[in-house]
């Protein structure tokens, strides 16, 4: 049983109407963004069901996730800061900018803060190269650039969001009550 159709049925019969029946291989990234919605990353039973929704092969849509920094094949925080580390940025300090990002959050490139919110990831070309050291964060549905930073200044930006989470929290535990 595909779980993806049966979860989602009205979403991918929307998703499939935009494409013509011959060319509905094209589906594969939004429904690859649908899969991942609730847990911020592709499952192998995520692939094969786009694959057999879409008529292709698993290695088909499996290409699609290793070569876009959208979707996740792993696990990961709620959100993802990604550092374009390719090499005009790196030439603008994007790697020195990465180690201490990973040391101010006490975690290395791919790993995820305790408390899951961040998970730090290296990536290639966000297309902001003359505005280096830059980093995006995915998360909540958005995708949001940040670029000419400093470890204290994406500092700023984590801090900004863990007060999001901590308010988030207080509100639902204020309802709740």
């Amino acid at each position: 049983m595909n779980y993806l159709l049966s979860k989602y049925p009205e979403e991918i019969e929307a998703i499939l109407a935009k494409y013509p029946p011959d060319r509905k291989r094209s589906a594969v990234m939004p429904l690859l963004y649908l899969a991942q919605r609730e847990d911020n990353s592709v499952s192998p039973r995520d692939l094969d069901d786009i694959a057999e929704i879409l008529e292709i092969t698993v290695t088909d849509v499996a290409s699609i996730v290793g070569f876009y920094t959208l979707y996740h094949d792993q696990p990961g925080g709620r959100y993802r800061l990604q550092v374009c580390t390719d090499l005009p940025c790196a030439l603008r300090g994007a790697e020195t900018f990465l180690q201490a990002l990973c040391a101010a959050l006490g975690i290395g490139p791919g790993e995820t803060t305790p408390d899951g919110l961040f998970t730090v990831e290296e990536v290639k070309c966000l297309a902001a190269c003359h505005r280096a050291p830059m980093f995006q964060v995915q998360g909540d549905g958005d995708i949001v650039y940040h670029e000419n930073q400093t470890a204290e200044t994406a500092l700023q930006v984590i801090e900004a969001l863990r007060a999001k989470v901590s308010a988030e929290a207080a509100r639902q535990n204020q309802e709740a009550a």
